[in-house]
This record gives structure tokens, sequence and C-alpha cells, in this order.
């Protein structure tokens, strides 16, 4: 039989802290002295153990207790004490990226506050953002539906631990599709869409080859960019006379016309803000980076603009 300084010198643990585990039920006493001091047996001692290392492990008197009552397994109780810690894992990685981009930016304290309200939406949050800002753009537009749901089913997956990068992202991201004036501008462009659609334009997702091949016209531009030559160079015209014959849909023919047409619809859909949509998503979703290709873009509606078939 110990008396509770000898549970104390047997366990590590203060006096107090096992008559506090006593008084609350988790730890009866054995038997008591005839001066009425509480002992414990062998028996007390083990419970005593269990109850100081899920303690330890920051399980609560309550869940203790159904432990020691048999309503609940150790292993159940684990499982449970898992998600949780997972949980609290992830907020506090989170808080230290939000933490981290702040020193970085030398964010001031709305600035702070913004940063980690947005950063701490869940997933659901995140995505319903984006649903409702696709559904007011396109709302009471007949725009073709397949290809709209291709544009709005990217959604920003930020990652349990983040880095400052994608906080920072993340944050501009939220800002971005809540700006109306950026609304506005995609709205416009969904008006285009849906006037040429009702001219017989067809739309669709674009496809691996098509986005290889638009990559490669904004390549061969910035090269001649970089290169200093101007859009009405033999380069220019070269490209131009590319992208005219791959643009050609059934019965059009190349002409200055055509030619105007088709570069006031590629420079229609080039905006910085939009490019950055996809630069911002690519961030936080650990995609590859999307080089910015806007002035590339403004140099082939250039060539195209100024060649002759």
């Amino acid at each position: 039989m110990f008396t509770i300084g000898e549970l104390s010198r047997r366990t590590g643990l203060p006096v107090k802290t096992i008559r506090f585990y006593s008084d609350e039920g988790l730890l009866p006493p054995t038997d008591r002295t005839h001066a009425g001091y509480r002992l414990y047996d062998a028996h007390a001692l083990a419970r005593l153990e269990l109850v100081r290392t899920l303690r330890e492990l920051g399980v609560g008197l309550a869940d203790i207790e159904r432990v020691l009552a048999e309503a609940t397994t150790v292993a159940e109780l684990a499982e449970r004490h898992v998600t949780v810690l997972d949980e609290q894992i992830r907020v506090l990685r989170l808080r230290r990226s939000v933490l981290r981009a702040v020193a970085k930016r030398k964010s001031e304290l709305d600035e702070v506050k913004l940063m980690n309200r947005l950063a701490s939406m869940p997933d659901e949050e995140r995505k319903r953002l984006v649903d409702e800002f696709w559904d007011e753009v396109s709302a009471g537009l007949d725009v073709d539906s397949e290809f709209y749901g291709w544009m709005r089913s990217t959604k920003p997956e930020l990652p349990d631990d983040p880095t400052p990068e994608q906080v920072e992202a993340w944050v501009e991201f939220a800002e971005l599709v809540r700006d109306p004036d950026f609304r506005r501008l995609i709205r416009g462009m969904g008006e285009q869409h849906e006037r040429r659609r009702s001219e017989g334009e067809e739309f669709a997702a674009p496809t691996l080859d098509q986005r290889e091949t638009w990559a490669d016209w904004s390549e061969r531009a910035q090269a001649a960019m970089d290169a200093g030559l101007a859009p009405d160079s033999a380069e220019g015209r070269a490209l131009a006379d590319d992208v005219a014959r791959a643009s050609l849909g059934p019965g059009e023919s190349d002409g200055a016309e055509f030619r105007a047409t088709l570069a006031e619809r590629i420079a229609s859909g080039n905006d910085r803000r939009a490019e950055r949509y996809w630069q911002l998503l690519a961030v936080i979703n650990g995609w590859p980076t999307v080089p910015s290709r806007h002035d590339a873009v403004e140099w082939l509606v250039a060539a195209l603009r100024t060649s002759r078939p």
C-alpha cells in the first residue's frame, strides 16, 4: 500500500496533482489509515500511470474517465484524438505560413487580419467563393456550358502546410475574384462569348495540342520581341500567317478583314488580370509556373493587324 507521497516519488507527479485526480474520482483510494490518510495499492499505481500517460498525450479528464470506466478503449480514444490532432496540426501549420508571409511582406494590422481570415477558410468555402464568382459573371448569358464548366472546374486547393508564397497567392486570388472591376471584365468577356456563339462559333475546352500550339506562338512572339523585332518584320508576318491559317473555320477565307477580326478577338481576351487568375491558381495548387504572355500576345495581335495574306 502506498501513501500519496510514495505515489508521488514513484511517478514523479506532484502530490497536489495526485490528490486532485483522487478528488475527481479518477484515482479512488484503496483504503485509509486510522488517521484518515489515503492509501493506494499496485492497481491504483497502474491506474495513475495510465492517467499520467493520457494526460501527457493531451487527453481530457472526461475522456480518461470513460477509459477507466471501460466505456471506451484506449485504441478508440487514440483514434479520435489523432483526428483532432491532425486538424490542430493543420491549423498550426497554416498559422505558421501566415506569420511567415506577414514577416516577409512586413504587413500592417489590417492586412494581417485579412490574410489570417482568408487563409483560415475551409476548403469548401474557398471552392464556393470560386463558384459564386463564375455564377455572377455568367448569370443570364447564353454561353457554352461545357466550356464554362471547364473554366470553373479548377479550384484553389491550399495545402495543409502552405508556403508563404502560396498564402500570399491565395490572399491575392481571393481579393481578385471579389473585385467588382475584375468581375465586370470577365462578364464582358462572357458577353462577347455569347455574341460569337450566337453567330455560330463553337467553343470547347482547349485540347493539349491547342495549348501547346498557343504556347509555341507566344514563345515565338516573345523571342522576336526580345530580339527587338517589330510586329511587321518578316518574323511577325510569318507568325501571323501561321496563326491565321490555324484559326480558319469552315467556309472562312484568309484576308485583311478576317485577320482584323481575329486580332480583335485575341486582344479582347488578353488581359493581365485574367492571366493573373491562372498564375495565382498555379502557385496555390503547386502547378508548374504559368509564364506571363500578355506582352507577347499584344505583339502577335499587332503582327496580325499589320500583315496581309
